[in-house]
C-alpha cells in the first residue's frame, strides 16, 4: 500500500457551532486531552487534524468513524486494535495533514514565518527561513516515523532507518511539508474547511 495523504487549509477560525460538532466526533480519549487546553483557539488546528484524519479512514477504508487511539511510551498515536493501520498526522497555523499506511509513516507541516537566526544556523545551518523549514519538516516527519517523540528532533539529527525515504510535499502557497516511510507516496487531496465542514453542518441544522 502506498502512504496516502489528506491535507486541508484552514482559511478562517471555526465557530463555536463547528468546534462543537468537530469535537463530538472525537474519541472520548482524544477529546479529553484537547479540553485540557485552556486556549480555545490553540484547540482549532488539533481539532481539525483528527477530523482530517477521521476523513481519511472514511474514504480508504469506509470506517465511519475513528477507531480508540493510544500513545506508545514515546508519545506516538497509534490505533491499538488495528495495528496494521499505521497513520500520522500534523497541524500548523491555518493547515493540517494527515497520512495512512501499511508501515511506519511520518509527516510534518509548517507555515513558513521568522525564525530566529541563532535556531536557523544551530539546526540547519542557514540563514533563509524557507530552507530551515524545508529542512526541519523532514527532520520532523523522519523523526514521527520512527517513533523516537517529536522532542528528539530538537536534539539530534534523526538517523533514517533502512529503506525510508523522506520527500517534501506541496501542499499549499506558504508552507512547507514532508512524508516519511518505506513506502511510496500515493495520492495527496486537499479540501478546504468549507468543503469538508458543509455535510456536517447540514445535517446538524436538519436534526
Amino acid at each position: 500500500m502506498a502512504v496516502e495523504l489528506w491535507a486541508m487549509q484552514l482559511e478562517r477560525p471555526l465557530t463555536a457551532e463547528e468546534t462543537e460538532v468537530l469535537t463530538a466526533l472525537l474519541p472520548s480519549g482524544r477529546r479529553a486531552r484537547l479540553e485540557r487546553i485552556w486556549d480555545a483557539a490553540r484547540r482549532q488546528e488539533p481539532l481539525c487534524a483528527y477530523f482530517i484524519l477521521r476523513r481519511a479512514v472514511w474514504e480508504q477504508y469506509h470506517w465511519q468513524e475513528l477507531p480508540p487511539l493510544a500513545l506508545t511510551e514515546k508519545g506516538k498515536p497509534y490505533f491499538p486494535d488495528i495495528p496494521a493501520v499505521h497513520f500520522s498526522i500534523s497541524h500548523t497555523n491555518g493547515a493540517v495533514l494527515a497520512a495512512l499506511s501499511a508501515a511506519p509513516v511520518g509527516v510534518d507541516v509548517e507555515r513558513l514565518r521568522p525564525v530566529g537566526e541563532r535556531v536557523m544556523r544551530r539546526l540547519a545551518n542557514t540563514q533563509d527561513p524557507a530552507v530551515f523549514f524545508a529542512h526541519w519538516v523532514q527532520r520532523e516527519a523522519m523523526t514521527k516515523q520512527n517513533g523516537m517523540g517529536v522532542g528528539a528532533s530538537l536534539h539530534r539529527e534523526p538517523a533514517a532507518e533502512a529503506g525510508v525515504c523522506c520527500q517534501m510535499l506541496d501542499l499549499f502557497p506558504g508552507y512547507a511539508a514532508a512524508v516519511a516511510s518505506e513506502e511510496s507516496v500515493g495520492s495527496l487531496r486537499r479540501y478546504t474547511l468549507e468543503s469538508l465542514l458543509e455535510p456536517w453542518m447540514q445535517e446538524r441544522s436538519i436534526t
